[in-house]
């Protein structure tokens, strides 16, 4: 990990630690999130809020690298090792995680957090069909983001990236910014809230948000969570009481970052890399835009109907499994 990334994490750790009081007895829920990812935000405001406690459970929060491990991202080798009890990771690398036998549950929605095609400014790619013979950065060949621009492609203008683009899989997001800016692809499918932190701050562009790529594909108007907050079955089965307080600090977090911009400010100063009060507003309107505070049976069926969309365009080799578990949603706890 570069020298930089630790400073950043032990940095972000340390505001958290600020407010990791005593338990007591309420039970304990292990949270382990990447150090760059979006769900720090509402991390941070549930314990600075002490919403956790206010809800009868105690968020023990500690933020990991975003590398893979055997394959796999940190927080989803930590859930089934056993060292971590909440993550969030997209439903569709849920199924996969599932189908092959990790005893993981989702327990209730995030958002729609998927990222953007960011180019150089003066890059000649407009739109998807210009992605033919171009060198394209990826987090790995699984990611959400890929998948969605494989499926986009093949549906509306008849060719595959996977086959007539060349992918070139970073390992990490930060990875992935300095491959793009080393010159070493001609884009990159960076995670949204740092397609900010690279337009606002350097020559580049961002050509296509993939948000609108969910909603194109799922052909449906309900804005559809792609991520969601996971547990072991384990978990679930000994500590209902603490995931239901999850959910319910979870959905009193999500009003008050829709509603306070001071807060927002506090969380650029503590826990952003560009305290730039641009890419503040960026990233806070972004999760404003993206989060979901809640699902029904509606919200499942959606989303049921787009991973149908996306194996039927791209293909069960391009998701990694080739259907959603039964089970994987619980609704209630």
């Amino acid at each position: 990990m570069a020298e930089s990334t630790t400073v950043d994490i032990e940095s972000q750790q340390a505001e958290l630690d600020t407010y990791h009081d005593e338990p007591g007895d309420r039970p304990v829920l292990r949270a382990r999130f990447e150090h760059n990812g979006s769900p720090r935000y509402m991390l941070y405001t549930i314990k600075r809020l002490g919403l956790d406690h206010e809800h009868g459970f105690h968020l023990d929060v500690q933020l990991v690298s975003d590398s893979l491990e055997g394959g796999v991202e940190t927080v989803e080798a930590k859930l089934q090792e056993g060292d971590a009890d909440l993550i969030d990771i997209d439903y569709i690398s849920t199924a996969r995680e599932r189908a092959d036998g990790a005893p993981i549950v989702a327990i209730h929605p995030y958002g729609r957090t998927v990222g953007g095609l960011v180019t150089p400014e003066d890059s000649p790619i407009e739109d998807l069909t210009d992605l033919r013979g171009r060198r394209i950065g990826v987090v790995r060949r699984l990611d959400k983001n890929w998948i969605l621009v494989r499926a986009a492609c093949r549906e509306r203008h008849g060719f595959d990236p996977d086959e007539e683009a060349t992918p070139v899989e970073a390992g990490s997001k930060v990875e992935l910014t300095r491959m793009l800016r080393d010159g070493e692809v001609e884009g990159v499918l960076q995670f949204w809230p740092i397609v900010p932190e690279i337009t606002e701050t350097g020559p580049y562009r961002e050509v296509l948000p993939m948000a609108e790529l969910v909603q194109d594909l799922s052909e449906t108007d309900r804005k559809l969570p792609i991520s969601t907050f996971l547990t072991s079955e384990q978990y679930l089965s000994e500590n209902p009481d603490a995931v239901r307080g999850f959910k319910g600090a979870y959905r009193d977090a999500v009003d008050r970052l829709t509603s306070d911009d001071e807060l927002w400010e506090d969380i650029g100063e503590r826990l952003m890399y560009e305290d730039d009060p641009e890419i503040v507003r960026a990233v806070r309107d972004g999760w404003r835009e993206m989060v979901v505070a809640d699902w029904d049976a509606e919200t499942i069926d959606g989303m049921d109907r787009l991973f149908d969309h996306l194996l039927e365009v791209a293909g069960a080799d391009a998701l990694g499994v080739d259907h959603v578990p039964d089970d994987m949603f619980r609704l209630e706890v």
